[in-house]
């Protein structure tokens, strides 16, 4: 029997069990709730957020991204490639209403649900509520009630652990999912575009272009020592993945690893007084979330974009837990003035880490191999 991953790195039990997980990320949410909310915008390039003076893109339409647009785009440059583009403002009350609606759909499949964001989860249907075996049915099952209740469009990705779920729901996006199959896995990761592998980002991709690494056929090649001596502690995460092990669980109640706010502004900040007022403002912020998670830390960082978007932080470690606004604010003024401000600036942002939170114990759920299921 041939195995999804290196048999050698299994135990036998590990080899007797399986996971079905799902990753279900929806087409462009914010700009479709836009359009669904405004039928006047359907059709239509439309970007959410931004705005021509400077505003950061949050999302755009599938129409605006025909002309390139993306977010994290300046609404500027935007503009500039999609002279038609409509900017509307975001409203994150109505999408986070229709994203509690979603999951309570997800919820009705499973309580293993894993939120990643207002607009993806993970779902463990191994053992489902409705004791459907198929995971890909569920999946389309999902999708459709989702556009009939809420007439928004989803996509997915089905397989063995929530690495590969992950880059499945990209492959057929928008309105369409794709399931990697325990036998399939190491033929689909040993020709994967590396750039597709979750987890490499554009600097790490072109790392290992240099080092001849452009599929997951090459980077199996590599050794563990060699990915840890080029990527630190990625290294074996990349190791294994390509090897298809992934054994973080589906973790209905994920701990916070920090908490924290930002802005971004329409005109850009070239005195710190401007900035202590709009930190002020943002502390408080921070102080709310804090309170509503029952958290505290003793980290706390600065975090400022300038105006040629080059990002920058500055953090401090108390001696003790904090989340009193006056502490965050007073450790924020202290940051930004600990040296002078290379540029103007467009973000601000603070954030809390080192918090109070119970550690995560070290995971040891085993890995998907089983072939003789259905899928």
């Amino acid at each position: 029997m041939a195995f999804p991953v290196d048999p050698l790195h299994l135990s036998v039990q590990a080899r007797q069990t399986y996971r079905k997980i799902i990753h279900v990320d929806m087409d462009a949410f914010y700009a479709s709730v836009e359009q669904l909310d405004d039928p006047s915008l359907r059709g239509k390039p439309l970007a959410v957020g931004g705005g021509s003076k400077g505003g950061v893109v949050s999302a755009a339409s599938y129409e605006a991204r025909k002309f390139g647009v993306r977010s994290a785009m300046s609404g500027f440059l935007a503009r500039k490639r999609c002279p038609e583009l409509i900017f509307v403002k975001p409203r994150f009350d109505r999408y986070k209403e229709l994203s509690q609606k979603i999951r309570a759909i997800f919820y009705e499949y499973t309580d293993l649900v894993e939120p990643l964001a207002l607009d993806e989860a993970y779902l463990d249907v191994t053992k489902n509520k409705k004791g459907n075996p198929s995971a890909s049915l569920i999946a389309t099952e999902i999708r459709e009630r989702i556009y009939k209740e809420l007439g928004l469009r989803a996509s997915a990705g089905i397989s063995i652990n929530k690495f590969l779920a992950k880059v499945a729901s990209d492959i057929n996006k928008p309105n369409g999912q794709k399931t990697i199959n325990p036998e399939e896995v190491i033929a689909f990761l040993e020709g994967l575009d590396i750039r597709k592998f979750y987890g490499v980002g554009k600097v790490t991709a072109e790392k290992m272009y240099l080092l001849g690494i452009f599929t997951g056929k090459e980077l199996k090649t590599k050794s563990v020592e060699f990915l840890t001596e080029h990527f630190g502690k990625s290294g074996a995460y990349y190791y294994d993945v390509v090897r298809g092990i992934h054994r973080s669980a589906v973790k209905p109640h994920r701990i916070p690893k920090s908490l924290g706010a930002e802005r971004t502004f329409v005109d850009n900040l070239s005195s710190e007084v401007f900035m202590m007022e709009k930190l002020e403002k943002i502390a408080q912020e921070v102080h709310r979330r804090s309170q509503k998670s029952k958290l505290s830390g003793k980290t706390v960082t600065l975090k400022l974009k300038y105006s040629d978007y080059s990002l920058h932080t500055r953090s401090k470690t108390l001696p003790y837990f904090v989340s009193d606004q006056s502490v965050l604010l007073e450790t924020a003024r202290e940051l930004l003035y600990q040296e002078p401000l290379e540029n103007s600036v467009r973000l601000l942002g603070i954030t809390l880490s080192n918090l109070n939170t119970p550690k995560e114990k070290e995971e040891k759920e085993s890995v998907s191999v089983q072939l003789k299921f259905e899928f």
